[in-house]
């Protein structure tokens, strides 16, 4: 079952395009727009534009890393959606193979793709990094980012499954998909410091998963790939500085 979902997915270029989309428009729009857009209050700091350099760099690459996980997951369910409105998981239902192990096929299947397409985000936005005149990551941190990956995967494969039970049909599953795709940049804070965002969104962003189906896992892990990306700029930045000062940018960017 996961090597046919898997070769099924693959096979199918433009799914594994606009499972992407997220992941190439938070690209495009850092390169574009975000940059530089938030570049003022830290000109107290010694290296003021070191830390909004690497907040723009690490937070595109945290972006498209959080979006990943649950948009390439997402996309992998679509091979069960086909299925259902084709009737083809009624063969398989009908085969000498249990319901747990088909659901278990399409469950694995999610949490790979969601691996592999996040390692390929890592490895591209690494490049990017490197050319961008960013800091090359050592082995320790892509180790703990790899790990925070699967994690991530795991998450975000879980909960997209849960949601994709309720869905039937392609036209429902491209109308979560295309929620999905809309919010995920918000959510994350990749387009907005999370710590600029009201009150309200905030807890929505961090407490209420039901709202949007990635809201809790990706949350989440962003800020677990922002305390490893970003750690050499804040140590850089705010060896002099007070402990509250420390706190409240972490707050702003999302590290804690």
């Amino acid at each position: 079952m996961v090597k046919r979902n898997l070769k099924i997915y693959f096979r199918d270029k433009a799914s594994v395009f606009f499972s992407m989309l997220s992941v190439i428009i938070i690209f495009a729009l850092y390169i574009l727009f975000i940059g530089d857009s938030v570049n003022s209050g830290l000109k107290f700091l010694p290296h003021p534009n070191r830390l909004m350099r690497a907040w723009m760099l690490v937070g595109m690459l945290v972006g498209m890393l959080a979006s990943a996980s649950i948009t390439t997951s997402l996309g992998a369910y679509g091979v069960m959606i086909s299925d259902r409105e084709n009737k083809a998981i009624k063969d398989f239902y009908s085969s000498p193979v249990s319901r747990r192990q088909v659901a278990r096929g399409y469950i694995v299947t999610g949490f790979i793709i969601s691996i592999i397409m996040s390692i390929f985000t890592l490895i591209f936005g690494e490049i990017y990094l490197g050319l961008a005149g960013g800091a090359v990551l050592d082995i320790e941190t892509l180790l703990k980012l790899f790990a925070v990956i699967v994690l991530s995967s795991f998450a975000s494969s879980a909960i997209a499954s849960f949601i994709i039970s309720f869905l039937k049909t392609n036209s429902s599953y491209s109308a979560a998909s295309t929620i999905v795709g809309t919010l995920i940049g918000f959510l994350v804070g990749a387009y907005i410091p999370i710590g600029s965002l009201p009150d309200n969104v905030q807890w929505l962003v961090k407490y209420f998963p039901c709202a949007h189906p990635c809201a809790h896992p990706c949350a989440h892990s962003a800020v677990l790939y922002r305390q490893l990306l970003m750690k050499p700029a804040t140590k850089a930045n705010f060896a002099n500085q007070p402990a509250s000062v420390l706190k409240e940018i972490r707050e702003m960017f999302g590290i804690v």
